[in-house]
């Protein structure tokens, strides 16, 4: 049975809780959210670092509704594929060049009248703790079409949760939600000041995970 998108919905963030305490209890990782209060009450799109699984899991329970950004191979993972293409997610074809950012941008506005949270990934794919790898354009041009604010978001998930390890080390994963970019700025602008403010401060919370 294919259940409706709603209820799919309620079932995925369930899935998710139970995985948050399996992680807790067998891995001792847990986390703390700071910076709430700096999520607009109108729509907007969020630009994360992403060093680890563990932040698409989170997200799911801090938005109810949220939508992922992703490159299109995903899709083809069995299971996963599935789940992503039944959640609605804005899939990319990384080789169709200007006709997939089309493509995106069309079904970023469709999610965002649903009223959906677009999350995306400006460095494109999970990177290493302490590295610093170039952005992507998706990010600049949701920003520009959307013409909605966009809140940067840092973590240190990749000192606690390794990119490609088995190897997990127990402690807290902070996640920080910092003031958004509200929109008007010219794309260098808008992505200086994005990169900046992330980059900025996931290297104080790596620090502050003792592994700066």
């Amino acid at each position: 049975m294919i259940l409706p998108r709603r209820l799919f919905r309620k079932a995925t963030r369930f899935w998710v809780r139970g995985s948050v305490i399996i992680i807790r209890v067998t891995l001792g990782i847990t986390y703390e959210i700071r910076g709430r209060e700096h999520l607009p009450a109108d729509p907007f799109l969020v630009a994360s670092k992403h060093q680890s699984m563990w932040e698409t899991l989170i997200f799911n329970l801090i938005f109810y509704d949220c939508i992922f950004v992703l490159k299109r191979s995903l899709l083809a993972v069995p299971l996963v594929g599935w789940f992503m293409w039944r959640a609605g997610m804005i899939d990319v074809d990384r080789s169709a060049g200007a006709a997939a950012m089309r493509k995106m941008l069309r079904t970023a506005r469709i999610r965002i009248s649903e009223g959906h949270t677009i999350i995306i990934f400006p460095e494109g794919t999970r990177t290493k703790a302490r590295t610093t790898p170039p952005y992507q354009p998706g990010i600049a041009a949701l920003y520009r079409d959307l013409d909605l604010p966009v809140v940067p978001v840092a973590l240190n998930s990749g000192s606690y949760w390794p990119r490609r390890s088995f190897v997990k080390r127990p402690g807290c994963i902070v996640m920080e939600f910092l003031p958004p970019i509200v929109p008007g700025l010219d794309r260098h602008e808008f992505m200086a000041e994005l990169q900046e403010r992330i980059q900025g401060a996931t290297d104080k919370l790596e620090v502050e995970a003792g592994c700066g």
